[in-house]
This record gives structure tokens, C-alpha cells and sequence, in this order.
């Protein structure tokens, strides 16, 4: 159990193994969710499910945990995703790819026109250092909006951790 501890620190994504089955594993989500329904809300069903920590603020950057049930050999594995919403993970990388973008066509136009001796766009040095400022802020602004849901993560990792327990197992550990 360590190495799958662990493995949650240290990566956004994860994967454990359980003895409990697809359908006991939902039903404990679901139970779980119930007993901390002050603290988390979400989407179940047998395969998929998607947590939520509920707050006052609902902030661009609100963290989630997306959890799938597979089975492989015989036995049931959890995947998990931590991070934001779907939407705003493909608006963050969406402004990377055109900044990038960008900034490639703008350092090219300069260097082509080093090379050929022209002057027809003397503004394109300039328009590639705006451009790879604009990827380091979106840089920053990913930073700030992890930073800012720290604390939602941790609670995420908690729940991630002890849903994956048997139910009969978390009645004698707060005995």
C-alpha cells in the first residue's frame, strides 16, 4: 500500500489495486460520499466516478478527482485523474499550443530574414519575445490556480486514499 501512497504524491495520475469489486468499489464510494457529504459531492456509476470538494468559492481552477474502475487479470484496478475541469485543462493547453505557435512563426520570420538580408519584418524579434511572454503567463497563471486549490487537492488525496478501503476495514481504524 506504500508504493500507491506514494505514487499519488508524486504523480497526477495513479492506479490501484483493490479487493473489492467494480460494484462493491461504487457502492463504497457512494457511502463514503454520503457519510462526508459536508465535504465532497459527486457523479458515480459503476465504472466512473467524479469528486468534488464543495467550498464557498467556485474558482476557475476548482480541482476534481476522476475515478475508473477496470478490471485486469481478474482483479479490479482503480485509475485516477487529480486535476481541474476537462474544460479548463484544454483551455490552458489550448493557449500553450497557439503561444508556441507563435512564437515559432515569429523567431522564424527573424531568422529567415537574418539570413536573406532583408528588413521586411523588423517587428518579428519583438512579436516572439511577446509571444513566449504570453506562454510564460499562462505558465504563471496555472501555477497561481494550482497553488490555490492546494488545499482541495489534499482533501482529493484523502478521499482517494480511503475510498479505496473496504468499509469494514475504516470501522475498526476509528475503533
Amino acid at each position: 500500500m506504500e508504493d500507491t501512497l506514494t505514487s499519488i504524491r508524486t504523480r497526477v495520475r495513479f492506479k490501484l489495486k483493490t479487493s473489492l469489486t467494480p460494484d462493491e468499489y461504487s457502492e463504497n464510494i457512494k457511502n463514503y460520499l454520503k457519510e462526508n457529504n459536508k465535504e465532497f459531492t459527486g457523479n458515480i456509476n459503476r465504472e466512473v466516478a467524479t469528486i468534488f470538494v464543495k467550498n464557498e468559492n467556485n474558482n476557475y481552477w476548482k480541482p476534481n478527482l476522476a475515478l475508473r474502475t477496470e478490471i485486469e487479470d481478474g482483479q479490479t484496478y482503480i485509475r485516477g485523474i487529480f486535476g481541474p475541469s476537462s474544460a479548463v485543462w484544454t483551455f490552458f493547453m489550448f493557449l500553450y499550443f497557439i503561444f508556441s505557435i507563435l512564437w515559432m512563426t515569429f523567431f522564424t520570420m527573424y531568422y529567415v530574414e537574418k539570413q536573406i538580408n532583408s528588413n521586411d519584418f523588423p517587428w518579428a524579434l519583438s512579436a516572439s519575445f511577446v509571444a513566449l511572454a504570453l506562454v510564460l503567463g499562462t505558465y504563471i497563471a496555472a501555477q497561481i490556480g494550482q497553488r490555490l486549490s492546494k488545499e482541495e487537492m489534499k482533501k482529493l488525496r484523502k478521499f482517494a486514499e480511503e475510498s479505496t478501503l473496504p468499509h469494514e476495514m475504516k470501522s475498526n481504524e476509528e475503533v
